[in-house]
């Protein structure tokens, strides 16, 4: 399996309000960004559509090291969190919506197809790629 890097982060002027999303993906010494957004949207859907659109670029299954900045998808994916709500019928432990789940599945399916390991970091605190990152989602925004 061929071994890519991927980065990514999710901002949101106002939560709901406009938003962007940025990824870096990283393969072989080669470099791609990605960005997108929404004029009405939130930043944990900013954050899982950075995900989503980085693992979707991939023609073919890989080892993925993923690196957010995002609680929320971080945990989960790792603590499991995703996978519980998908078989409650998209519902927490406490009976309430889980929300995005629209999102949540699509995420599942692709980690269903690519071997991902995430790497959780500190929000604007200087790490170079989800700097670029943020500085990808917050300019996509500003241009809407």
């Amino acid at each position: 399996m061929k071994f890519v890097e991927i980065f990514t982060d999710g901002a949101c002027s106002g939560n709901p309000g406009p938003g962007g999303w940025g990824a870096v993906l990283r393969y072989n010494g080669h470099e791609k960004e990605l960005s997108g957004g929404d004029k009405n949207t939130t930043n944990n859907r900013m954050e899982l559509t950075a995900v989503i659109s980085a693992l979707s670029t991939l023609k073919e299954p890989c080892r993925v090291r993923l690196t957010t900045d995002s609680k929320y998808v971080a945990d989960g994916v790792t603590k499991g969190w995703a996978k519980a709500w998908q078989q409650n019928g998209w519902r927490k432990g406490d009976k309430k919506p889980a929300l995005n789940p629209d999102l949540w599945q699509q995420l599942l399916d692709l980690l269903d197809i690519h071997d991902v390991e995430i790497v959780w970091v500190k929000g604007h605190a200087g790490h170079p790629e989800n700097e670029r990152c943020d500085q990808l989602a917050v300019s996509f925004y500003k241009n809407l």
